[in-house]
C-alpha cells in the first residue's frame, strides 16, 4: 500500500511539474524587431496589439534604427514612455555605413548577426522612395529622396539576412534560421527586392501607364490607382491619400496555399505608393498582381519561405478605427476605412489572417530557437 502511495506522489509531482515547467516554457518572451520605430509605426503596433491581430501575450517589441536617419526618433521615444508602452524598447545603431558599402561585411554586420540572433519576427515598413542609385538607374524626376541613410541601413540589413544578386558568394543569416519570419510593407516590400538585388519601376503612372496628368489618371479604372489622385487635386476637401483596390491572388502561391483564400477572392486593400517592383531580387517570386496583372503586389521568398513582401497596408491604424470617417472621392460620403473592409468580403478576413499567420510564425519561431 505504501509503494502504491509513494507512486501515487511520484505521479502527482511529475504531473505538476510538467505544468510549472510548461508553464514556463509558455511565458516565454516573444522579441519581434521593427526598423524605423517612428510615431506612426508604434500607433500602427498598438493597434494591432489592441484589436488582438497580433495576440502574443510576452511579446516585446524592439525599434532598431541609425542614428544617421532624418527620422526623429526622439519624439518616438517621449511618446512611448507618455503612453507607457514597457513592451517597447529603442536600438540605435551609429556604426558608419555609405552607399558603397551596403552590400557587403560592413561596420554595422555585428548589429545585423544580434538582430538575427534576438529576434522571433522581423518587420520593415512603408517611407520614401529608395535613391536609384542603389539600384544602378538614373533618378526619375518624379522619384522624391528624403533620407537616404535610411535606405542604407535598411537595405544592408536586407542583405545580410537573405543575401542577394550583388554578391551570390554572401552566406545569408538566414541560414541560422531559415524559418524566421520578415514582413515588408509598402516601400518594405520594395527594400526586400531592392536588397537581394531586384529593382524598382519609379513611377507607375509615367511608366506603366503611359499618363502624366492627374485628370488622365482619374479616368482611368480606379482598380488601376495605386494612390489617390484627388488628394493632390482637391488638397482642401477631408480626402485620403490612400485608396482601396482589389487583389488577384495568384492559383497556389502563398495567400491561397497558406492562408488558405481561393484564387477566386478579390480582397481589397489599402494602397499608398508611386512605385513598384520591376525586377524580382534574388530568391523571390510573386505571390499576388493587381486587378490588372501590371503591377507586383506581393512576393514570397522561395528559400525562406516566411519572407513576404506586401505592396499594401494591412498595418495602419487607420483601418482598425470605426470612428474615423473620410473620403475617397470629392463627392463621396466619408466613410470608415473599417466599414469599407467589412461590406467587401473577404477583405477584413484578409487582413486578419495576415497578421494571425505572422502572429503564429513568431511564436513558432521563438519555440524552436534560443536568443
Amino acid at each position: 500500500m505504501k509503494k502504491h502511495k509513494t507512486l501515487i506522489v511520484l505521479i502527482l509531482t511529475f504531473v505538476l511539474l510538467a505544468g510549472l515547467l510548461d508553464g514556463v516554457a509558455s511565458a516565454k518572451t516573444t522579441r519581434l524587431t521593427v526598423f524605423y520605430p517612428s510615431i506612426g509605426t508604434i500607433k500602427n503596433l498598438q493597434a494591432l496589439r489592441e484589436k488582438g491581430f497580433i495576440k502574443i501575450p510576452q511579446l516585446e517589441v524592439v525599434g532598431v534604427y541609425h542614428t544617421k536617419e532624418l527620422t526623429d526618433y526622439e519624439e518616438a521615444i517621449k511618446y512611448a514612455r507618455a503612453n507607457n508602452l514597457n513592451w517597447l524598447s529603442f536600438h540605435p545603431v551609429s556604426a558608419e555605413l555609405s552607399e558603397q558599402d551596403i552590400f557587403r561585411e560592413n561596420a554595422c554586420t555585428p548589429e545585423f548577426v544580434e538582430i538575427i540572433k534576438n529576434s522571433d519576427g522581423l518587420i520593415f515598413f512603408g517611407g520614401p522612395d529608395i535613391p536609384p542609385s542603389i539600384f544602378k538607374e538614373k533618378t526619375n524626376l518624379l522619384t522624391v529622396i528624403e533620407d537616404p541613410y535610411r535606405h542604407y541601413f535598411e537595405l544592408s540589413a536586407i542583405f545580410h539576412f537573405l543575401g542577394g544578386y550583388q554578391d551570390p558568394g554572401f552566406k545569408p543569416l538566414l541560414d541560422s534560421k531559415p524559418e524566421l519570419p520578415i514582413l515588408g510593407i509598402c516601400l518594405g516590400a520594395q527594400s526586400l527586392n531592392v536588397g537581394t538585388g531586384g529593382t524598382l519601376i519609379q513611377d507607375i503612372w509615367s511608366e506603366v501607364y503611359g499618363l502624366n496628368q492627374l485628370e488622365d489618371i482619374v479616368a482611368l479604372d480606379a482598380e488601376c490607382w495605386h494612390n489617390n489622385p484627388y488628394k493632390k487635386l482637391r488638397p482642401d476637401l477631408n480626402i485620403s491619400s490612400y485608396y482601396f483596390h482589389r487583389l488577384n491572388l495568384l492559383p497556389g502561391a502563398f495567400f491561397v496555399k497558406v492562408l488558405g483564400f481561393s484564387e477566386k477572392d478579390h480582397p481589397r486593400i489599402l494602397s499608398s505608393h508611386h512605385q513598384a517592383i520591376d525586377q524580382l531580387g534574388q530568391g523571390f517570386k510573386v505571390v499576388a498582381l493587381s486587378s490588372d496583372g501590371k503591377i507586383i503586389e506581393a512576393i514570397q521568398h522561395t528559400r525562406y519561405v516566411n519572407v513576404l513582401g506586401i505592396q499594401f497596408h494591412p498595418e495602419s491604424y487607420r483601418l482598425w478605427d470605426e470612428n474615423l470617417k473620410i473620403g475617397l472621392r470629392p463627392d463621396d460620403k466619408p466613410d470608415s476605412y473599417w466599414n469599407i473592409l467589412k461590406n467587401n468580403p473577404p477583405s477584413l478576413k484578409f487582413h486578419q489572417k495576415i497578421w494571425q499567420w505572422f502572429a503564429r510564425m513568431m511564436e513558432k519561431s521563438n519555440h524552436s530557437g534560443t536568443h
